[in-house]
C-alpha cells in the first residue's frame, strides 16, 4: 500500500512539473546607437525580462514544455535618459508555431512596434496587475504575451483564443491613463490599441477564420497530403481573406500578414497548384500588398 501511494504521489508530482508557463521567449536588447552609457543596465534589462516572460503563468491553461510558443523580442534602444530612467525604443516582436508531423516552424506573428517606450532603472522588480495598469513596461509585455497566446490558440481552434485576445483588449483600455504612446486610438493605424481592436471586431471574423484553416486545415495538413492542405490554403484565401479585405479594406491586419508571409505563401505555390488556383490567389494577395508584388509573380512560375 505503501509503494502504491508513493508511485501515486510520484506520479502526480511528474505530471506538475511537466505543465510550463505558456511562452519560451527570447529577448535580445541592442544598445549599439547608445554610448558612454555603462552597459550593465542593458544586460540587467535583457536578463529580466526574459525572466518575466517566461517565469510568469500568463493564463489558466496547462501548457506542456513542448508546447510552449517560441517567440522574439528584439528591442533596440534609440535613446537613453539615464537621469530619468527613460528608454526610447522600437522592437520586432515575433512568434512561432510548430508545424505538424514536420521540423518545419512557421511564423505566427511579426510586426515592428515603433513606440516600444517604458521607464526602467537597473535592478528593478516587475511586476503585473491586469486590473490595474501602472506600469508602461510590465503592460507592453502583458499586451504582447496576451496577443501572442491568444493567435496561437486561434490557429489551433476557431476562435480558440477569444478569452486571451479578449483579455489583452481589456488591457489596452486599462492603459488608457499611461503616459506614453502606441494605447490610442486612431493615434496610429498600426499602433497596439489599433491591432487588437481590428482583430476582435466581428466583421474581422473572416481574417480569424483564415488563422484556422491556413494553419490547421492547410500547413498541418501538408505533411500528410502536399496538394490537399496547399487546397485547404487557397480556399481560406479565396474565401476569407479576400471577404475581410473587401469588408474592411482600410484595416491593414491583412498586410501586416501577407509582410511576413510573403516567402512562405510563395513557397507554397511556386511550381504547384493549377494556373487558375495560382491566378487566383496572386490576385487576391496583389490587391491587398501590390508591394510585395516580386513575391506574389513567383506564385505563377
Amino acid at each position: 500500500m505503501r509503494l502504491l501511494l508513493t508511485i501515486i504521489c510520484f506520479a502526480i508530482i511528474t505530471a506538475n512539473k511537466a505543465i510550463a508557463q505558456e511562452l519560451q521567449a527570447r529577448v535580445t536588447v541592442n544598445h549599439s546607437q547608445i554610448q558612454g552609457t555603462d552597459a550593465s543596465v542593458f544586460d540587467d534589462l535583457q536578463q529580466t525580462l526574459e525572466q518575466f516572460i517566461n517565469d510568469r503563468q500568463w493564463t489558466s491553461l496547462q501548457f506542456q514544455k513542448n508546447e510552449r510558443i517560441v517567440c522574439n523580442f528584439n528591442i533596440t534602444v534609440t535613446k537613453y535618459d539615464q537621469s530619468s530612467n527613460l528608454f526610447t525604443c522600437t522592437a520586432l516582436i515575433q512568434a512561432n508555431r510548430p508545424v505538424y508531423n514536420s521540423a518545419y516552424t512557421t511564423t505566427l506573428y511579426n510586426n515592428k512596434d515603433g513606440d516600444f517606450n517604458f521607464e526602467y532603472a537597473q535592478f528593478d522588480q516587475l511586476n503585473f496587475n491586469e486590473e490595474m495598469v501602472d506600469n508602461q513596461l510590465t503592460a507592453l509585455i502583458a499586451y504582447y504575451a496576451y496577443l501572442i497566446i491568444g493567435l496561437d490558440l486561434d490557429s489551433f481552434s476557431p476562435m480558440g483564443g477569444e478569452d486571451i485576445l479578449q483579455r489583452c483588449l481589456n488591457l489596452v483600455n486599462n492603459a488608457q491613463n499611461l503616459n506614453f504612446t502606441g494605447w490610442k486610438a486612431f493615434d496610429n493605424d498600426r499602433n497596439r490599441f489599433a491591432i487588437i481592436n481590428d482583430y476582435m471586431d466581428g466583421a474581422m471574423k473572416p481574417f480569424r477564420q483564415l488563422q484556422y484553416d491556413y494553419y490547421r486545415t492547410g500547413l498541418d495538413e501538408m505533411a500528410n497530403n502536399a496538394d490537399r492542405g496547399r487546397t485547404n490554403i487557397s480556399t481560406a484565401i479565396q474565401t476569407h481573406l479576400k471577404k475581410v479585405h473587401e469588408d474592411k479594406p482600410l484595416s491593414m491586419l491583412p498586410q501586416i500578414w501577407t509582410d511576413f508571409k510573403k516567402d512562405e505563401l510563395s513557397n507554397i505555390y511556386k511550381g504547384k497548384g493549377t494556373q487558375k488556383e495560382k491566378e487566383c490567389v496572386y490576385g487576391i494577395l496583389f490587391s491587398i500588398n501590390a508591394s510585395q508584388n516580386n513575391f506574389w509573380e513567383k506564385i505563377k512560375e
